[in-house]
């Protein structure tokens, strides 16, 4: 069920993603980066309590809803957005469906990074 592409095309597909998103949200993308590995790490894996195999992104920094203070100066690091392509991949069986993954994965990240919980979430995607 493994459907497998180049990790520049995986690339390419994200950021066709990202741009289908409402420029209205897309607005708030303030030093937020968005990077593809194959598999979450160790660290991330022991705090999340999760598989290798079971993680297919992750959002890393300070939500925009924590944002601001002394005179709104930025944090000094970018956000971060992890998209695991092995993982999502794993579960996909053609392109239009690693598209699709690909969004709902940027999408949920970028949930997190609104300040939603993964149980807010949940509830939303259901």
């Amino acid at each position: 069920m493994s459907y497998s592409v180049s990790r520049e095309h995986f690339e390419k597909l994200a950021e066709e993603a990202l741009k289908t998103l409402p420029e209205e949200y897309r607005k708030y993308f303030v030093n937020i980066t968005i990077m593809i590995e194959d598999y979450p790490g160790e660290d991330d894996i022991k705090k999340l309590n999760t598989r290798k195999h079971g993680l297919l992104g992750l959002f890393s920094g300070v939500p925009y809803t924590k944002k601001g203070g002394f005179f709104d100066i930025p944090y000094p690091l970018p956000d971060r957005i992890m998209l695991f392509q092995k993982n999502i991949e794993s579960i996909c069986s053609n392109e239009d469906q690693l598209v699709d993954q690909i969004r709902k994965t940027l999408v949920h990240e970028i949930g997190h990074y609104f300040g939603f919980s993964e149980k807010e979430l949940r509830e939303y995607e259901s």
